[in-house]
């Protein structure tokens, strides 16, 4: 007969007072639901380091600090890869031992945050942008009309690799997968402000510095209109090729616009961002199955976005600003 479950804490300290109330063994064991023979032990202190019961583990606490350096050297292996390169350091297991170690040490198998990667001249650049506009107020940043392209694609259920790490290791670099900048994909280009969005230009093919003043004269400049009237403001991009070059910095001057700087590789620090996440997050719900579709369900995401929600976006810029600064330059998970 195998051995029975051991008494719990509460069912413990019933019997020492039911003790002390002068009841007897058979009396507390019917009164707590255990067998007498378990109130016996308990009394006497014969409970204390019984055997356990089950089946003897299978692995011992050196094997499993082998696993541990293993899933820390590189946190994007596969449960195959993982149980190989244990086997090849003497541990035979199966690959539900293995699910079950990491889980036992923590670690859960997650879609990895991307983020791209910053050496540290582009660090400090950012940690010195955030210490320079520390104080600008939200209505400072009400004055910038954001602007950015992103990538639109047909299927949405490949999301590429899956990463082991705990929780609260969402945006620790060995748990990061780092983006690359203008796939080949279906391109979009928009702009937005405290008041709302502006109107959104799908680019066709490679953009240069012509293309994109084209996009400037025709949508920019409508979307500061819009956004703007006759009040003065401040335009924002990044510092694409594009973007930077002499022709486009010389089309703003002719133009009269100002040109906020902006430190490279810093999505994180724009407010579109989470407005395409929101546009896509929709378009997961719409599948699209030809180009029209996809164009017409973007379209109709970003028609669906409320000046509340920009607004809110660009009252978070105090705050991106200060997460770069604790975060000395890296990364943030805006």
């Amino acid at each position: 007969m195998g051995k029975t479950a051991d008494l719990t804490a509460v069912q413990k300290a019933i019997i020492d007072t039911l003790k002390q109330e002068g009841k007897t063994q058979k009396e507390i064991s019917e009164r707590i639901g255990c067998s007498q023979s378990a109130v016996s032990r308990h009394l006497s202190g014969r409970s204390v380091g019984r055997k356990k019961c089950g089946r003897k583990r299978c692995t011992t606490r050196r094997g499993d600090r082998t696993l541990r350096k293993i899933v820390e050297k590189d946190r994007f292996q596969t449960l195959g890869d993982l149980r190989k390169q244990w086997t090849e350091s003497g541990v035979e297991t199966s690959r539900a031992t293995v699910y079950r170690r990491v889980q036992e040490m923590g670690y859960r198998c997650r879609i990895p945050q991307v983020k791209p990667l910053l050496n540290q001249k582009q660090r400090q650049k950012r940690l010195t942008w955030a210490t320079e506009k520390q104080h600008w107020t939200v209505a400072q940043w009400s004055k910038v009309l954001f602007s950015d392209e992103s990538k639109f694609c047909m299927s949405f259920g490949n999301q590429g690799a899956r990463v082991w790490r705990k929780t609260g290791q969402r945006e620790m670099p060995k748990c990061l997968k780092s983006s690359v900048k203008y796939p080949q994909s279906v391109m979009v280009w928009g702009a937005m402000s405290a008041a709302g969005v502006g109107p959104l230009c799908f680019i066709k093919g490679r953009v240069n510095a012509a293309s994109y003043q084209e996009i400037l004269e025709h949508f920019m400049l409508p979307s500061a209109e819009k956004l703007y009237g006759d009040e003065d403001f401040i335009f924002q991009h990044d510092l694409a090729p594009a973007h930077s070059a002499k022709t486009t910095g010389k089309w703003f001057t002719d133009h009269g616009i100002t040109v906020l700087n902006w430190p490279a590789n810093s999505p994180d620090l724009n407010p579109i961002e989470n407005l395409w996440d929101i546009v896509k997050r929709k378009l997961r719900d719409a599948r699209p199955n030809t180009l029209d579709e996809l164009k017409a369900a973007i379209e109709a995401s970003w028609a669906s976005i409320t000046p509340q929600q920009c607004h809110r976006l660009i009252a978070s810029m105090p705050r991106r600003i200060e997460a770069v600064i604790s975060a000395k330059g890296f990364p943030t998970k805006y």
